[in-house]
């Protein structure tokens, strides 16, 4: 196995392995992880312990002199003392330090060689290693070899915990991010996607300072032609399902940038949620998880090998983590042109919003800024219900600047290549979560397929009163009786009322970015008080 020596980083351990392929992670994973485990479909299953999602109230952000004033301070992005980060970071190297043997991942961030970033992951766990070594971009061998220093280190000392005496730490986790070091520390939490998502802020910070627009988004593109379309949306609103689409080829499920070349993954490996999953409703992702996969937290029986995929008794937030090229229709490299259509999903768990509808570019800038949809069960830690959210650009939790440049850059690139822009309700429908029912998967493709091969593109619409945007009232394969949501409502003052209410909130969210807009921009949000009539 292939050995590399830390000193230099201040890891004193011996027995270091580099890049260890799936097999042996595997071995190792049995060996050393208690709960560690082989599906029947050849899965490699690992528990995250107490943290089965991620944790955002303990993420900090190192402020440093070259970056503080780039950084979109708040609760989002905590400020945190370089001094502070240092403790962390010596804490973490001290915890490792005591390992017989660690595990260190080098790869790819960016499927474009011109713009991807090499990160480097060091971690005491097998399982850790194999879900980086899946969600990174894999390097050749020629590749590893000249892969030099990295751009980003990760030092994931995840079981060891934090000290709550420091200051400014708010528990015995930590995640902590430092732009100018180019380094992570993760103390304190096993959850995997605490490493993914800690290369997407690095990755949202980089990028825009070279006028790449970085997306939390899915990306698809046709067999016949080079023209891709992406697909906004938070955990749970479909992004990953809508992209695994057997007559497209699949660019990326989660994390994408768009240059002016045209638009790239960020990712080497797809992360789904495996509640519910079954081969009929998601087949694509069902044969994906099998040898060289990761199955995350969910209930397995010992005896008969068999994963119990609708039990949620250790978390909702159920993963499955595999290598993109286990998708068979999977475009590699995961590089594709410009979009022709771009996507917003979003589950409103209201039920007023309709299945889909045309934004205009200024629509698109607010619904884009706003970042409207239901905060899923399970996706973080003490969510257990849907919750009405806003969450900027689709991805608030990891943007690093304000929410203002990443809408410039995405408006600039809508204007430069022509794209239609659609919103897609994959929420609720005839009334709100709990009245009314979700809107069918079937459906719901239905629309998406008709956005890919154009036929929305001259369909019949009509302008919603309240949000303004024009609702699409034909669609093939889609009941025409579901498309505008009033008709769909028994009580129609009860319709209006909950428009009217969700009409306000988007307005109350949008104040704290209307002064960085135009005014067309703040002019293109919903007038809650036409929800009033009928």
């Amino acid at each position: 196995m292939s050995k590399i020596d830390l000193k230099g980083l201040g890891i004193e351990v011996e027995d270091v392995r580099r890049n260890m392929p799936p097999c042996v992670l595997y071995e190792e994973a049995i060996r050393d992880e208690d709960d560690a485990a082989i599906a029947d479909s050849g899965a490699l299953l690992a528990y995250s312990g107490a943290k089965t999602g991620r944790s955002p109230k303990d993420k900090r952000v190192v402020e440093c002199d070259q970056s503080k004033d780039d950084v979109w301070w708040g609760p989002i992005n905590i400020p945190i003392e370089d001094q502070i980060y240092r403790i962390n970071l010596e804490r973490a190297k001290d915890y490792l330090n005591t390992r017989k043997k660690l595990y260190v991942i080098d790869a790819f961030a960016g499927w474009d060689p011109k713009y991807r970033l090499k990160i480097r992951v060091i971690c005491s766990r097998p399982y850790h290693a194999l879900f980086m070594y899946t969600m990174l971009i894999r390097p050749t061998q020629a590749e590893l070899a000249a892969f030099g220093e990295p751009d980003v280190v990760i030092y994931n000392a995840g079981r060891f915990p934090a000290n709550r005496h420091t200051p400014g730490m708010t528990s015995k986790t930590s995640v902590d991010v430092n732009l100018e070091d180019r380094e992570m520390v993760i103390l304190g939490t096993e959850y995997a996607g605490e490493m993914k998502k800690g290369v997407f802020t690095m990755m949202n910070y980089y990028m825009p300072k070279q006028g790449v627009l970085s997306m939390h988004c899915s990306a698809t593109c046709a067999p016949d032609s080079d023209r891709s379309s992406i697909l906004f949306g938070l955990s749970g609103t479909g992004k990953t399902t809508l992209s695994a689409d057997p007559n497209r080829l699949l660019i990326g499920d989660d994390e994408h940038c768009w240059s002016d070349d045209g638009i790239f993954n960020i990712e080497g490996g797809c992360y789904a949620k495996a509640i519910d999953l079954t081969p009929d409703n998601e087949p694509e992702i069902f044969q994906a998880l099998r040898f060289g996969a990761v199955l995350e937290n969910v209930v397995y029986d010992q005896e008969d090998h068999h994963v119990d995929f609708h039990d949620t008794s250790i978390t909702q937030n159920t993963r499955g983590a595999y290598p993109i090229e286990f998708i068979r229709n999977a475009k590699i490299p995961c590089i594709a042109g410009h979009p022709s259509d771009v996507i917003f999903l979003t589950c409103d768990a209201f039920g007023v919003l309709p299945p889909v509808s045309k934004l205009t570019p200024a629509q698109a800038m607010y619904h884009f800024i706003s970042g409207y949809t239901a905060k899923i069960a399970g996706t973080e830690m003490g969510v257990t219900e849907p919750q009405a959210t806003f969450s900027p650009c689709f991805g608030g939790p990891f943007l690093v600047w304000h929410p203002g440049k990443y809408a410039e850059l995405l408006a600039e690139k809508l204007e430069k290549h022509n794209a239609n822009v659609w919103l897609v309700n994959t929420g609720w429908t005839g009334g709100a979560y709990g009245d009314g029912t979700r809107i069918k998967l079937k459906f719901t493709r239905a629309i998406v397929d008709a956005i890919h091969d154009g036929n929305l593109a001259s369909a019949p619409t009509e302008a919603d009163p309240v949000f303004g945007f024009e609702v699409v009232t034909e669609c093939p394969d889609v009941p025409a009786e579901i498309l505008v949501p009033k008709q769909t409502w028994k009580d129609a003052d009860a319709y209006h009322k909950t428009a009217s209410m969700l009409a306000s909130l988007f307005t109350e969210n949008f104040q704290k970015y209307a002064s960085g807009v135009s005014e067309e921009v703040r002019q293109s949000g919903p007038v809650a008080k036409s929800a009033t009539t009928g």
